[in-house]
C-alpha cells in the first residue's frame, strides 16, 4: 500500500503550526507522490474535536498519522485552561486570607482538572486516532512528536500505544528515513514498547539537513483550514530563519531540543518563504529562532537576512523576535527599524550582573543598554518586552534593587509606556542545570515526575524557593489586587516602594571569580551555514 500521511497538530492555543508544516514540506520535497493531509485540532472547536477527526480519518484513510503535540506544562503568568496557574497557585502557597487561600485552591483545583483533562484528551485522541486508521489500514503507524513529547519523552513511554515511534527534537531527518525503509535507531527517537529511549537522549546532535524555503503552494492544498491563519490582521506567522542555540541558560530547554550548533537558512530561502505569505496577504511575521541573534559570530548572518528583506519590496511588513541585545550593532539597528520591527523580546531574567553569569546566561548588562540606545537613536518607538524571573538562583534583596535600577535605565531609553516587563517564575523543566540543581540540592528527589500537578510537586517544579519565596508570593498577590490588568509595572512598582532601588553601577558591576568554575556560554567556532 503506497503509503498516506496525516499530520494531526493536537489541541492549543491558536499558534500557527510550523513545525507540522515544515515537515510535511520537508517530505513533499523528498517524496513528491505521498499524499499528505494537515488537520489543525487548533481550528476546531473542543465539542467536535472526536468527530471531526473521525471524519478527516475516514476521508483520507492514512497510514501513517503523525502526531504534533505542542504543550504539556502550564506554568505561566498569564490566563488560560480555565484561569491564571501562577495567581491560583501564590494565593493557595501564600494567601494569608482564609478567603483568598480558599480561592486559590478552588482555581488550582480547575486548573489542575483542567491540565489533566488535556493530558488524557490528547492521549485519546492518539489512540482513537489509532482505532480509526485501522479500518483502512491493517497495521497503521504512529509517530508523535512536537516541543511537549520533547520535552517529556521518557513520561510518555508508559502513556502512549505500543509500537508508537516518540520522536524528540527535529522530526525531518527521522520521517524521510522511515518512508526510505532505512533504520530509525541512530536518530533521536524510540518505539514504545521494543526499545527504551538512550540515556541522555535529548542532548544528542540533530542530524544536519538543508532547509530550503517552505511551498505554500502545496501546503495550501494539503491543509483545509489554512486560511484560518489568514484572516485575522493581528496573526504573527512564524517564519524560521536559524535552528539551535549555543548558549548554557540553565533553566532553558532549548539548547538541548534544537542542539547548540546553530544552523543558518540561507537569506534568499528565508525571503522567498516571506514573500508566499505576504502575497496571501501577511504583513506581520514571528521568526521563530530559539535566539534571533544568538552569538556575535551570527551578526553578519542577520545583517544578510534583513538587507535581503529590505530589498524585497515589502515595505509595509512588520515582524518580532526573541533578542539577544547583547549582540546588535549600530547597522543591526537601523536595518531592524528599516524592515520593520515593531516588538521583541529580551529574556535577561535579571538586572543584576551577578545573578546573569550565575545563570550561565553569557550577557553583558552594560552591552545591552548602550546597544538599547543605539536602537532608539535608529528610530525604534515601538514596544520592548523584557523578562525577569524573580527568585532565581542566589537572589537576594540587593540583587532586587539592581533588578529595579536596571529596569528603570530601559524605561529612561525607550519610555515607560515602551517596556513591558514579564514576571516570570521559572517552570522546573527536565533535561536543564536547574534540574540539576534542584536535584544535587535534594530540593527534588531522584524518579520525581516532572508531569505532576500534585501540590507538594507543583510548589518546587513552579520556582520559588525560601528564604524569599513567601516575600515574592506577598508582592505578587498585591499586585494582582491593585492592577491585575498591568500585573508587570505594578510589581516593579511595589518592590521599588518597599526595598528602594541600588545604583545602576552596582547591577552593571560583577567581577569575575579567580577561577572559572562554569562552562563557556558557546561552542567556541562551531558556525554552520546553511543548515
Amino acid at each position: 500500500m503506497t503509503d498516506r500521511l496525516l499530520y494531526v497538530r493536537l489541541p492549543c492555543n491558536p499558534i500557527f503550526p510550523i513545525g507540522v508544516v515544515y515537515l510535511a514540506d520537508h517530505v513533499h520535497k523528498c517524496f513528491p507522490a505521498i499524499a499528505q493531509r494537515i488537520f489543525d485540532l487548533g481550528t476546531i472547536p473542543p465539542l467536535d474535536f472526536n468527530r471531526a477527526l473521525d471524519e478527516c480519518i475516514d476521508e483520507f484513510e492514512p497510514t501513517i498519522l503523525v502526531f504534533s503535540w505542542r504543550d504539556i506544562q502550564i506554568y505561566a503568568p498569564v490566563g488560560g485552561r480555565g484561569g491564571n496557574p501562577l495567581q491560583n497557585a501564590f494565593e493557595f502557597y501564600y494567601g494569608k486570607n482564609p478567603l483568598v487561600k480558599l480561592r486559590g485552591a478552588l482555581g488550582g483545583l480547575k486548573v489542575t482538572s483542567a491540565y489533566y483533562g488535556e493530558l488524557w484528551r490528547n492521549l485519546g485522541l492518539i489512540k482513537r486516532g489509532l482505532r480509526r486508521a485501522k479500518r483502512y489500514c491493517s497495521d497503521p503507524q504512529i509517530i508523535v512528536g512536537g516541543g511537549a513529547v520533547s520535552v517529556f519523552y521518557e513520561q510518555l513511554k508508559t502513556k502512549l500505544p505500543a509500537g508508537t515511534i516518540v520522536s524528540v527534537g527535529e522530526g525531518e531527518t527521522l520521517l524521510e528515513k522511515y518512508l526510505r525503509g532505512q533504520a530509525i535507531e541512530d536518530e533521536r527517537c524510540y518505539v514504545v514498547g521494543r526499545s527504551q529511549p538512550r540515556p541522555r537522549l535529548i542532548h544528542e546532535q540533530p542530524s544536519p539537513m538543508v532547509k530550503t524555503a517552505c511551498d505554500y503552494d502545496y501546503i495550501e492544498q494539503i491543509w483545509p483550514a489554512f486560511d484560518y491563519y489568514l484572516q485575522e490582521d493581528d496573526f504573527y506567522l512564524g517564519v524560521q530563519t536559524k535552528r539551535g542555540c549555543p548558549h548554557n541558560c540553565c533553566y532553558c530547554v532549548y539548547t538541548v531540543v534544537e542542539g547548540k550548533q546553530v544552523r543558518i537558512n540561507p537569506a534568499a530561502e528565508v525571503v522567498q518563504e516571506m514573500r508566499q505569505l505576504y502575497d496571501r496577504g501577511i504583513r506581520n511575521f514571528w521568526f521563530t529562532d530559539a535566539q534571533f541573534i544568538p552569538a556575535k559570530v551570527f551578526i553578519d548572518d542577520v545583517v544578510e537576512l534583513l538587507e535581503a528583506i529590505a530589498a524585497s519590496g515589502m515595505k509595509d511588513i512588520h515582524w518580532a523576535a526573541y533578542i539577544r541585545a547583547d549582540n546588535l550593532t549600530p547597522r543591526l539597528c537601523e536595518l531592524m527599524v528599516q524592515t520593520g520591527m515593531n516588538y521583541f523580546e529580551i529574556g535577561i531574567t535579571s538586572g543584576s550582573q551577578e545573578l546573569v553569569r550565575k545563570m550561565r546566561m553569557g550577557y553583558n548588562l552594560r552591552t545591552v543598554l548602550q546597544n538599547c540606545r543605539d536602537l532608539k537613536g535608529a528610530g525604534f518607538n515601538d514596544l520592548v518586552s523584557v523578562n525577569y524571573s524573580f527568585n532565581v538562583i542566589d537572589e537576594t534583596l540587593d540583587t532586587i534593587r539592581q533588578t529595579i535600577a536596571y529596569h528603570r535605565e530601559l524605561e529612561a531609553i525607550f519610555g515607560a509606556e515602551k517596556v513591558e516587563p514579564a514576571i516570570f517564575f521559572i517552570g522546573l523543566q527536565p533535561h536543564t542545570h536547574l534540574e540539576t540543581y534542584a536535584l544535587n540540592k535534594e530540593i527534588l528527589k531522584p524518579g520525581y515526575d516532572p508531569m505532576s500537578m500534585m501540590p507538594w510537586t507543583a510548589k518546587k517544579l513552579l520556582w520559588n524557593p525560601e528564604p524569599l519565596g513567601s516575600f515574592f508570593g506577598e508582592v505578587c498577590l498585591q499586585a494582582w489586587q491593585q492592577n491585575p490588568n498591568d500585573f508587570g509595572r505594578e510589581v516593579m512598582d511595589i518592590l521599588e516602594q518597599r526595598l528602594g532601588k541600588a545604583d545602576l553601577e552596582t547591577a552593571l558591576n560583577a567581577p569575575l571569580p579567580k577561577q572559572k568554575n562554569f562552562p563557556p556560554t558557546m561552542a567556541e567556532g562551531k558556525k554552520l551555514s546553511p543548515i
